[in-house]
Order: structure tokens, then sequence, then C-alpha cells
């Protein structure tokens, strides 16, 4: 089976030439430049590369990308799963045991390779850069090694430059800013102090600081509020003490981590894999670096022989101040346009003749019974 050569983009850079893959952290502090994916159950797959150039995403090719029917996808938790799980968190909650848990379900479809041609999560990467531009858009496509991910991350993990390191943690989310409510800054505030003490871990002391809190952002399709804490590395300090001390992300886990990352293992029942794991690059010689948190991710599962599935993750910060129903909506305001730039039409009706983009992807997607309704 002819398999896509490795590659990977961040932005406007692609790396090409692989020269190896480990999944020792220790080799981002070696040398070279490495793409990282860590999954969220920490396997951590570390590709280094021989060239590194500038250059802009291609432009989408009709027909290199052949999505999923619209139709076709599945949910690891329904509607009423879902719901069901939020009130439970609510309850953990009223026991004292945790202030905010991040509940994530795992939608799935069978992914379409005509002729038994391998897809090529790169020209997902085309459709995705024209539709839903992300200021942390990334792929790393090493099919050897089981990893084929396209994101389109609005969500900074980590960023170190020299000895200085910086997250932006987003928590808050609505179709615009009048939706945000006091709940979603509650929610913030409280991801921000987990960050800080998650790098505080690593950092000098008193080094720490809060540039910005609560920053209304604008992406496509919702706004996000978004935070930044930056600290300095103690002398000495590793990827791998960083990773070890702030992973996996508090964003996508909850306060206190422990705690959210026990009721997350009880009620979630897929696992995350990429999603909501760290996507990014590290350059070894300049002492630089840049992971996303992996979320608005696509990944290529081929566990099941002859069976490839796509797979693309949506979660929702629980408070104690979560409605079920909105907490729901939120997942579906996540997934709906990413769904909608990833899936074909069902069938030839489904499509504009302008623009062969799918004229209702979507409205498919989110209606197929039993499903993700």
């Amino acid at each position: 089976m002819h398999h896509h050569p490795p590659l990977a983009r961040f932005g406007h850079l692609i790396a090409t030439g692989l020269r190896d893959v480990t999944h020792d952290p220790g080799a981002l502090d070696s040398e070279g430049f490495w793409a990282v994916a860590a999954d969220f159950e920490g396997r951590l797959t570390c590709a280094r590369f021989a060239e590194v150039r500038t250059e802009p995403v291609p432009a989408p090719v009709a027909g290199r990308w052949r999505g999923p029917a619209a139709g076709d996808w599945t949910s690891s938790l329904d509607r009423a799963a879902y719901t069901a799980g939020v009130a439970r968190i609510r309850e953990h909650i009223a026991a004292g045991e945790v202030y905010q848990a991040n509940l994530c379900r795992v939608l799935s479809a069978p992914l379409p390779e005509p002729d038994g041609s391998p897809a090529d999560i790169d020209a997902l990467t085309s459709l995705l850069a024209r539709g839903n531009p992300a200021p942390y858009a990334g792929t790393i496509r090493l099919p050897g090694h089981g990893v084929e991910i396209a994101t389109a991350s609005p969500e900074l993990y980590l960023r170190r430059t020299g000895g200085t390191v910086e997250s932006g943690p987003i928590k808050g989310t609505g179709r615009t800013a009048a939706d945000l409510l006091e709940k979603d800054h509650a929610e913030n505030v409280m991801i921000v102090d987990l960050v800080r003490n998650d790098l505080g871990r690593v950092c000098a002391t008193g080094s720490v600081t809060v540039p910005e809190l609560c920053a209304v952002e604008p992406h496509p399709g919702l706004v996000h509020l978004v935070s930044t804490v930056r600290g300095e590395l103690r002398s000495g300090g590793t990827w791998r003490d960083l990773l070890a001390a702030t992973f996996p992300p508090g964003s996508v886990t909850g306060a206190p981590k422990s705690s959210a990352l026990r009721i997350i293992e009880a009620l979630e029942t897929a696992p995350r894999g990429p999603y909501c794991g760290g996507i990014g690059w590290v350059d070894a010689d300049r002492g630089r670096g840049e992971l996303a948190v992996g979320i608005r991710t696509f990944w290529v599962d081929r566990t099941e022989p002859g069976r490839p599935l796509l797979r693309f993750g949506t979660g929702a910060g629980i408070t104690w101040g979560s409605d079920p129903e909105r907490e729901w909506a939120e997942t579906e305001l996540k997934a709906h346009r990413l769904l909608a730039i990833a899936s074909d039409p069902a069938g030839p009706e489904g499509t504009e003749p302008a623009t062969g983009r799918p004229a209702n992807g979507t409205a498919a997607v989110m209606s197929a019974e039993g499903r993700l309704r």
C-alpha cells in the first residue's frame, strides 16, 4: 500500500526528510527540528526532520480529500449520555471533589479510501487552512508510526523561547462576545490558577505572571476567552521537566487536575488520543518551540485493519454553573464548522454546483438521528 511520505506542517513552516522518531522527551533538548505529538493518554512521538523551510499551505485541489459522508459520524457519548455526564460532574462539584472538569466526546466516521489509496491528511490541511484558519494550525503525517493528525487549534499549550515559557489557556466559548457569561470568566480564572501552579513547579520563584486575563478572541464561527501565563524556567529546566509539570493541559482536564482526570476516566467511553494532547514543534538548536493544545483536531485511526476511521474530539468545561443542554450545545458549536469542512456531502444532491462545497454538510451531520442528536 502506497503511503504518503512523512512531513510536518505548522503554519507556513514545512518539515520534510524524516531522520528519526523517538518517544523520549529528552530528545527535545538534544539537537535538530522535531515535530511533536503527545496523546492525552501520554504517548509521545517526536520526529526529527532534516529540512525545514517556509512555504504557504497549498490551495485545496478538488477531489484530493475524500471525507466521510456527512451522515456517517457517530459520537462516543450521545446527547443523553453527555448531559447525564454533566449532571454527574455537578454532583462531584457539590461533594467538594472538583471545581471544574472537562467532559469530551470523540466523533468518528469511516474514511473512504477508493482503490485502496490511503487518505492524505495533508489534503485536509488545505481545506482547514481555507475554511477555518487557526493560529496553531498544524499537520503531522507519519503513517509508519501511527500518527496522521491535522489540527486547527486556536490554543497555545506551551511556547518556549530560551528560558521564557508561556501558555495561553482558553476557557469560555460563545457564538458572540454577548453570549459569554459570568460562568465563562470564572471557568477561565480557575484554569489560569492551575496553569500558574503547573508552571510554578518548573519556573523560578516569583517569575510566573499573567500578562493577560480573559481577553475576548474571535475565531471562525465563535469567540473564546483567552488568558496568558508566563514564567522563566529555572536554570537547567528541560522539555521533559516542562511536560512532566504541565501535561495534560489544564484547560482540557479541570481543577484540581488529579480529581478531574479521575472523573474523566470514569465518564468518558473513548480514549482522547491526540485530541486534548499537545501538537507542535521544537527547534532544539535554537532553544525554541511551540505546542498547541490538540483541540479542533482530526486524526486518522488505522488500528482496526482495513477500516480507517477519521476521528475528531469536542468537549466543554463543566462547572457548578453549567446547564447540561447548554454544554451539549457548546460541543456541537465547536464541531459544527469543522465537520462540515471535513465531510463529503451525502450524495451529489448535497453539493452546490458553483463551489462544490456541501450545501448542508452540517445539517446532515447534526441531524443524523441517533448519532449526534
